[in-house]
């Protein structure tokens, strides 16, 4: 008999409010982690923080991590942003911490420093050595995928299937951000010269995020934003894409997904958040305290549904097992 199917907690676990790219990052949402990791705890799941160079300087959050690593009930990744994480000598852009470029614009030569001073710096910090990985703004590409895998990274998650971030700059005079069109959208091992191809010598396990496509589903994460009838054509052209990520007016979605990833039989499902989404006023669509509760009860009824059917595990652990061959990631 197949395993049950993992569910995946992955936080991008950053400063506040980053959308408004503000001069000074503030790490005011360390203090509301911990509501979020008992309510996983509640559910028998394991989140994976995949935690920013601030994060890692915060004294809140360093209090909050030692005590989910010394319990074993999380994980600790890396989530690398490359305007403000160092070193920080070589500025790209006229104002990187404005602009947000991706790590994937700058020379392989700082690429490979932010990514060495990150990873030591948070084996010093919680005397862990990180093992996951998503790149800041899914931003990814072929040296990057290649600099993790000799930097001893095991699992990424920053695949996007069949959604195209070009049209996001991040250097104004870039190219914008990966297309994932045509990505897998179960485990693969990335084949580093090739990352939307599957290499199955290759170190580096690919762990995408969920997202489903179809036209059956109430909400839409990537055109909600449009006015109806541009959302009625768009939906009817391309299938909107459907995120295992909350936001605020989705939960009848996200539960479709599941009933999907049943289905197809997929070996995971991979829910996202960022931690200041956790935080009243820290991100665009949680902005008071009463959408946070709204928030918690839509994961209440979320978790407890995948609890019945999913078993909570590490985005590591997931890839460990993966390797073993306990599970199967093979691409359909």
């Amino acid at each position: 008999m197949p395993p049950e199917p993992a569910f995946l907690i992955t936080i991008d676990t950053e400063g506040d409010n980053l959308w408004a790219a503000p001069t000074t990052v503030t790490t005011e949402n360390s203090n509301f982690l911990p509501r979020f990791q008992q309510l996983c705890e509640r559910y028998g799941l394991l989140p994976t923080w995949l935690t920013t160079f601030e994060m890692a300087r915060c004294k809140a959050y360093r209090a909050f991590a030692e005590d989910y690593l010394h319990r074993g009930t999380g994980e600790l990744g890396m989530h690398l942003h490359a305007w403000n994480s160092p070193p920080l000598d070589y500025e790209l852009t006229a104002d990187d911490a404005r602009t947000h470029p991706y790590l994937i614009e700058y020379p392989e030569e700082v690429m490979e420093q932010k990514i060495a001073y990150l990873t030591d710096l948070l084996k010093s910090q919680f005397g862990v050595r990180p093992r996951s990985h998503r790149a800041g703004r899914w931003g990814m590409d072929e040296r990057y995928a290649r600099l993790l895998a000799e930097s001893d990274y095991l699992a990424d998650c920053s695949v996007t299937p069949g959604v195209s971030w070009a049209d996001s700059k991040g250097d104004p005079n870039g190219k914008g951000g990966t297309d994932y069109r045509g990505f897998c959208n179960r485990p693969y091992r990335m084949d580093l010269e090739h990352i939307d191809r599957e290499d199955e010598y290759s170190p580096l396990w690919e762990v995408p995020v969920t997202i489903v496509r179809g036209p059956g589903m109430k909400f839409v994460w990537a055109v909600d934003r449009l006015p109806f009838l541009a959302r009625r054509v768009s939906n009817r052209l391309v299938p909107p894409a459907y995120w295992l990520r909350p936001n605020g007016r989705n939960l009848e979605s996200m539960l479709s997904i599941l009933g999907t990833a049943l289905q197809e039989d997929r070996p995971c499902v991979e829910f996202m958040l960022h931690s200041s989404e956790l935080m009243p006023g820290g991100s665009p669509k949680f902005a008071s305290a009463e959408s946070i509760e709204k928030l918690y009860a839509d994961l209440e009824t979320l978790f407890g549904t995948a609890q019945r059917r999913f078993i909570g595990m590490t985005l590591t652990g997931f890839t460990e097992g993966l390797c073993s061959g306990q599970r199967s990631g093979r691409p359909s």
